[in-house]
């Protein structure tokens, strides 16, 4: 299985099942245009934690930490956990697609470091 990160308003002919993260529809996207297989929202931080966060880059070490968590202990983001771990389960490649500017601090960089342990 191969696991990739791409923003939403990248290329839309990624190789592998396209899988929106955000809790929130991307601004400037139709949904159509999206072209997804899954928009797993319930997978994505809670509002109260993606606004504290506010993709600032000082905060990422601390942000992930509290995001395991609520993976962990929020029954609805641990369900929509378990959902995309079956899908990445059923398919050889995933495309794990987010909005944020910040290619490097936000929540599909730790999906996927969450789905590349075995």
């Amino acid at each position: 299985m191969t696991v990739t990160i791409n923003r939403i308003y990248g290329a839309k002919n990624d190789k592998g099942t396209r899988i929106l993260v955000d809790r929130v529809w991307p601004r400037g996207i139709s949904k159509e245009d999206a072209n997804l297989d899954h928009w797993l929202k319930e997978v994505a931080p809670t509002s109260e934690l993606r606004k504290w966060f506010n993709h600032d880059p000082k905060l990422y070490a601390a942000f992930k930490e509290k995001y395991e968590k609520e993976l962990r202990e929020n029954d609805e983001q641990k369900e929509a956990l378990d959902e995309l771990k079956e899908i990445a389960r059923s398919n050889n490649d995933i495309v794990l697609l987010y909005a944020a500017k910040d290619t490097e601090h936000n929540q599909a960089v730790v999906l996927k470091e969450i789905l590349e342990i075995k």
